[in-house]
């Protein structure tokens, strides 16, 4: 069993509410955030420490939209199952 706290144990000052859902990233990324559906335990920090709000629950899973993801990897250094990844999408020259 884990010692993180859970999604109710969390001080609400840290939970990203509205993010920036306002602000669209397009289609300017090289890189996307994956999750691993088959290693996601849906504890749902992901989810709490976005703070654009790009993690969404949707049939049953967590998905991310790219149109609001900005890559900063906070989501990676949270998931304690290591279920959530970076990988290139476009090749840089």
């Amino acid at each position: 069993m884990s010692n993180l706290p859970s999604v109710e144990e969390l001080p609400e000052a840290i939970i990203a509410r509205f993010g920036t859902q306002k602000a669209k990233t397009g289609n300017w990324r090289t890189n996307e955030i994956e999750i691993d559906q088959d290693k996601c335990d849906f504890c749902m920090r992901c989810v709490v420490f976005c703070p654009d709000g790009a993690i969404k629950v949707s049939e049953g899973k967590l998905k991310m939209d790219l149109d609001y993801c900005k890559g900063c990897c906070i989501c990676i250094e949270e998931c304690p199952k290591n279920a959530i990844k970076e990988e290139r999408k476009v090749e840089l020259p």
